[in-house]
């Protein structure tokens, strides 16, 4: 809780955070048209997503016209959380009301016996009330029960409020509306109606990602301006706005992550940022800017030749279903490999790792869990400045990963130490015996055997995917790789 006497400033910002009950609650797309109903009247929306989710947030940015960010509980110290938080209100001229989506259901983190990861760990550091989104779907009395033993399981969460998803008719309606408000005392604020329209479609990690949204679905703004009017329609949004503006004022203490570094020459980063590659924490970006770095966007899929820069950052995303665009655009793998040859810094993360392998195989899916129609099949060359294979789909990794450095690297040096996250269907096989590492996994999969960070020169690419506020050696060894 708030502790004013050392406390260097209080900042008085309403906020909301949407919890689930579970996952696929629903979360997601009321979050988002939540976001999109209230920019849409005029207030300056921050959204923020619970997590290392990249895809959930590319919503929240979409319809707020403001970068998401990510808070996570594990990766991140508590004066961290509230400090990325801060830095998100305070972009472009500040914000009047910030909203916050939830990771999995409440209480889900890292552990079974402590809240480590998890969004009522969030809701905690932020003092924030929660809206909690409960899948009504086929129940009615049981939804107070629900209710209730989310309220008693930690009193410190306040729970100010509920919505209820995937309600079948008015009689429906009323019957867990009025159990919910009897048992427990707790307002529903907020009934959303079973409509495939709400739906966003799915595939292996999760939502389709916006860029590619725009690209494959003929009525993707359709579907979002459709569960914009369901939300208004279905959500008592001005309650909303009040229970939001009862948050007390939050202690901003002085920064220690988000500092800008003045250096005398500011060496130029291209980041690949297209429908393949759109995984990045936007504060990795601001970090990296304020570490010194001016940004240069470019497409591996669509543009000819890779700009004229002094490092490159790939990040993750989806190649494998831009595998046939990314193995014709010959041009821009080959100059990308004699980049890597002549020493350029590059760092590849997951995606960005299976780009800079030999090639991408797609074929027979073995994981019931990867549900991509349309990965093309066969085997696609990709730049090749890294050794071994990209086999997709015959694995799952979903996991935090802690590791060290054990080889100075462009994104860190000997001994650094990080904690990060993974999540791949993807492995690579037919490395060599010789195949250098640069980090040792004691958490997660990495590459081969506990290790992770695939080098040949100057060029480093990881499955662990890392987050700036939490490793903040990266910005600044990354920057100083390219000046040198």
């Amino acid at each position: 809780m708030n502790d004013p006497e050392h406390s260097s400033e209080l900042i008085d910002i309403p906020r909301i955070l949407i919890a689930g009950d579970r996952s696929s609650s629903g979360k997601t797309t009321i979050s988002t048209g939540l976001i999109s109903v209230l920019s849409r009247r005029g207030m300056c929306v921050q959204p923020f997503k619970v997590g290392l989710d990249y895809i959930d947030p590319s919503y929240h940015t979409e319809v707020s016209g403001r970068p998401s960010r990510n808070l996570d509980g594990h990766l991140m110290s508590r004066n961290t959380v509230l400090e990325v938080f801060h830095h998100g209100i305070d972009y472009k001229g500040g914000a009047d009301i910030a909203v916050i989506e939830g990771v999995r259901g409440l209480y889900e983190g890292l552990e079974g016996l402590s809240d480590i990861g998890s969004t009522a760990q969030i809701a905690k550091i932020l003092d924030c009330p929660v809206i909690l989104v409960i899948n009504a779907r086929s129940i009615t009395r049981s939804a107070a029960a629900l209710v209730m033993g989310y309220k008693s399981f930690d009193p410190e969460i306040n729970i100010a409020g509920v919505i209820l998803n995937n309600i079948g008719g008015a009689r429906h309606s009323r019957k867990a509306r009025e159990a919910i408000e009897t048992y427990t005392g707790t307002p529903v604020i907020g009934e959303v109606k079973r409509d495939e329209s709400m739906k966003i479609s799915m595939r292996h990690l999760g939502l389709i990602p916006v860029m590619e949204g725009r690209r494959k679905l003929d009525d993707f703004d359709q579907r979002i301006s459709g569960i914009r009017d369901i939300i208004r329609e279905g959500i008592e949004i001005d309650t909303l706005i009040e229970i939001a503006g009862g948050a007390i004022p939050l202690e901003k203490s002085e920064p220690c992550v988000f500092i800008p570094r003045p250096i005398p020459k500011k060496p130029v980063i291209g980041v690949a940022l297209d429908e393949a590659f759109n995984f990045y924490y936007r504060d990795n970006l601001d970090l990296l800017e304020m570490a010194g770095a001016k940004l240069e966007y470019f497409s591996p899929v669509n543009d000819t030749h890779p700009p004229d820069v002094d490092g490159m950052y790939i990040g993750g995303g989806y190649p494998e279903l831009f595998a046939p665009e990314l193995a014709a655009n010959e041009e821009m793998r080959d100059e990308i490999k004699e980049m890597s040859g002549s020493g350029l810094p590059i760092f590849g993360e997951c995606g960005g790792l299976m780009y800079l392998t030999q090639a991408i195989i797609t074929g027979k899916i073995r994981s019931s869990s990867y549900r991509s129609a349309d990965m093309p099949e066969g085997e696609h060359l990709m730049v090749g400045a890294l050794p071994g294979k990209t086999l997709m789909g015959h694995t799952r990794v979903v996991s935090y990963s802690h590791g060290s450095f054990i080889e100075d690297t462009p994104a860190g040096n000997k001994e650094n130490m990080f904690l990060g996250h993974e999540f791949h269907h993807s492995e690579i096989i037919d490395l060599p015996e010789n195949a250098k590492f640069g980090i040792k996994l004691t958490r997660g999969t990495g590459i081969k055997e506990m290790y992770d960070g695939l080098m040949s020169g100057n060029t480093l690419a990881v499955y662990s995917h890392l987050h700036a506020a939490s490793y903040q050696e990266f910005p600044i060894r990354f920057v100083d790789a390219c000046l040198k």
